[in-house]
């Protein structure tokens, strides 16, 4: 198993930035590698890939007093992964989302991953950033 971890700071309050990461019909706007999401029967999930045209049975789990969301593959058990969002003193949010692969062909690499992670983070602030924009104006 080979994990992979980044962190970024929002500049939103923790519980926005958290509800714009669990907003599962948005996940594909910030996740890597453009997926998009169906909710089946939560925490049943099924992920469609347009670079593969593939479909992936997965589970996802959002847990707002925790401010933390948790995913994985379900039948091929390829990777699982967490975000976790955390307020600090500034009232920013710190998101960390940590991406777990299991056996060798499933990890791209740390390089891939980690630049992938980080234009991940970076999006979702895009997403927080609009979204705390359009509810103030």
């Amino acid at each position: 198993m080979t994990g992979y971890e980044r962190s970024h700071t929002v500049p939103a309050p923790p519980e926005q930035v958290f509800d714009q990461a669990a907003n599962v019909g948005q996940m594909g706007d910030w996740l890597p590698g453009d997926p998009h999401m169906r909710a089946e029967r939560l925490p049943a999930v099924t992920v469609h890939e347009d670079r593969t045209d593939e479909d992936t049975s997965a589970l996802l789990r959002a847990e707002r007093d925790q401010m933390r969301i948790e995913w994985g593959t379900r039948e091929r058990g390829g990777y699982a992964g967490w975000l976790q969002v955390a307020g600090i003193d500034s009232g920013a949010g710190e998101v960390t989302v940590h991406l777990s692969f299991f056996g060798e062909g499933h990890d791209p690499g740390e390089e891939q991953v980690t630049g992938a992670l980080d234009d991940s983070l970076r999006r979702l602030e895009r997403q927080v950033r609009l979204r705390v924009d359009n509810a103030a104006g």
